[in-house]
């Protein structure tokens, strides 16, 4: 086993044991060694991703998550004051709005998506929990946002999502505003993307900055 993939266990291991000291210190050493593009590419992306695919099926606790959320928040933090990211964020590729939709709580995801997407140079703005339909477009609209990027757990909460939906529409921003949404019911139950009206969705946190950069594209058309 190779140095990279040591430090990937222990980091796991820290994080699952609520470590955080330890785990926010193993990544900060990892910046300093390669660069904090590195430590967050090589060692906190597949950390991440692994710890999403337990909290999928169930096997990590809301507290190890919400340790997990905070680390790469207060790493983001560090590594926004730094020269290397600095530059990056004074020219975002876009902006986004992103929330769990109303009577939703579970926020993991959904913190995880805000990381992944300021990695990649958005500007996003996060509202949080239990945000209702209105919102998100008002945000949108106060923000210039291209994307709204909409997170719900399971069926109850994600059928609320329509009311974006039909915000959007109502104001006649469709297609100028995309639509996406996220979350553990959307890759159990595919057909739910169509029927709350969403203009796509990703499988994983990893996987939303290109989504979103593919949907600011098609925002652009309909100028």
């Amino acid at each position: 086993m190779g140095e990279l993939e040591k430090e990937q266990e222990y980091l796991l291991e820290t994080i699952i044991n609520a470590e955080k000291k330890n785990a926010t210190d193993t990544i900060l050493n990892w910046a300093e060694k390669t660069s904090f593009k590195n430590a967050f590419s090589e060692l906190l992306e597949p950390v991440l991703s692994k710890l999403g695919d337990l909290w999928f099926r169930n096997e990590l606790s809301l507290a190890q998550a919400f340790l997990a959320g905070k680390v790469a928040e207060d790493i983001f933090n560090i590594a926004s004051k730094s020269d290397e990211l600095s530059l990056d964020l004074a020219n975002p590729k876009g902006t986004a709005v992103i929330g769990n939709i109303e009577d939703d709580f579970h926020s993991f995801g959904r913190k995880l998506v805000v990381i992944f997407l300021r990695l990649d140079g958005w500007k996003v703005y996060d509202l949080g929990n239990d945000v209702l339909p209105k919102e998100f477009v008002d945000k949108a609209v106060q923000t210039n946002a291209r994307v709204i990027g909409v997170s719900a757990m399971i069926y109850n909460t994600a059928i609320s999502i329509i009311g974006v939906r039909k915000e959007i529409d109502k104001r006649n921003l469709t297609g100028k505003i995309q639509l996406c949404v996220g979350g553990a019911v959307f890759n159990v139950r595919t057909n739910l993307v169509q029927e709350v009206g969403a203009d796509g969705t990703a499988d994983n946190a990893i996987k939303t900055p290109e989504l979103f950069n593919k949907l600011q594209q098609k925002s652009f058309k309909y100028e």
